[in-house]
């Protein structure tokens, strides 16, 4: 049996993806099949189809981070037909067939069965994205961090991973401030919770190794001078939690805040995040997010639209979660 896939293919150092037929049969090895519903479009879904940086290990490749569908088949404990699941990240689009397709077949090990209150629309709507914003939050709240503490900033707030967090952070009772290259979308960040927007050139520039207490924590997509320029602000004994490079891999710091505030820097890994760190993610999303907000910050493409948002997403161009119909 065929399906509709989008796949990746190399030739020489280029990188070409398109929709195929394909066989249900050259799925790679997995003890769950599922039939996708949605996937959805994320910075490393920009850098896998571009190749910049290489994401893709094994080529030809469906591409795509993340899924989710309903269970077809099952042999794997406690995940059985008909069960609705997510998956994110783990070898999806690096060595193992992605989500840009209508079946998948993956290691009940990677997938999270839905709660309730999330339909396949909205996991992918949250998606890598939302799972990694949720991690964030919970590692502000290890840190010790509450509403009372001050301020936290967003970084790369009109991205997904800024979207979901600066929604989640505001419903839990943070005041928080959104650092964005496109001030003319303030209003969207507002509506999304953000009490207060500043420029990101007021980050990303060469900064002092230690600056005015400005928050209490932060959540930050960036990297380089923007992630050092907010942990020189960061307010003594505060917590700032990283996951991105949008910016550069680079962290241009000192270990003044470090040793002179106290300052937490946790780093964010959702890629191989152990199952039961998942489990916890997704249950406090069912619990802690609004889901009217989250619907603000969609917008829902055909597969065939992938390869042509993967650029625009590396340039910041991408507003918000956009949601993937694999049978559009």
């Amino acid at each position: 049996m065929s399906f509709k896939a989008l796949l990746a293919t190399k030739a020489g150092d280029a990188i070409s993806a398109s929709i195929v037929d394909f066989d249900e049969n050259d799925l790679m090895a997995g003890d769950v099949t599922v039939a996708v519903d949605y996937s959805t479009v994320n910075y490393k879904d920009g850098m896998a189809l571009t190749g910049s940086p290489p994401i893709i290990k094994t080529f030809p490749l469906i591409a795509g981070v993340d899924f989710a569908g309903v269970v077809e088949a099952s042999t794997y404990p406690g995940i059985t037909v008909g069960d609705r699941v997510v998956a994110n990240s783990w070898g999806l689009s690096q060595t193992h067939h992605g989500g840009y397709a209508q079946k998948a077949r993956v290691s009940g090990d990677w997938l999270v069965k839905l709660p309730e209150n999330i339909s396949t629309k909205d996991a992918m709507a949250l998606g890598t994205a939302g799972y990694t914003a949720m991690l964030c939050v919970i590692a502000l709240e290890h840190g010790g961090l509450t509403p009372e503490r001050g301020d936290i900033l967003v970084t790369g707030a009109n991205g997904g991973v800024g979207s979901i967090a600066i929604a989640l952070l505001s419903k839990l009772g943070y005041r928080v401030i959104a650092s964005t290259g496109r001030p003319q979308e303030a209003d969207y960040l507002r509506a999304l919770g953000a009490a207060d927007i500043i420029d990101r050139k007021t980050l990303s520039e060469p900064g002092g190794p230690i600056a005015s207490e400005r928050w209490a924590g932060a959540i930050d997509s960036v990297g380089s001078h923007t992630l050092a320029n907010v942990l020189a602000q960061t307010k003594y004994r505060g917590v700032v939690a990283a996951c991105g490079l949008a910016q550069g891999l680079d962290l241009p710091s000192t270990v003044l805040p470090f040793i002179l505030r106290n300052v937490t820097l946790a780093g964010i890994d959702s890629v191989n995040a152990p199952q039961e760190v998942r489990l916890e993610a997704w249950r406090r999303l069912s619990l802690d997010l609004d889901f009217e907000k989250l619907a603000k910050t969609v917008t829902t493409v055909g597969l065939s639209d992938v390869v042509a948002l993967a650029p625009t997403i590396l340039q910041g161009g991408v507003k918000g979660r956009t949601v993937v119909d694999v049978n559009a």
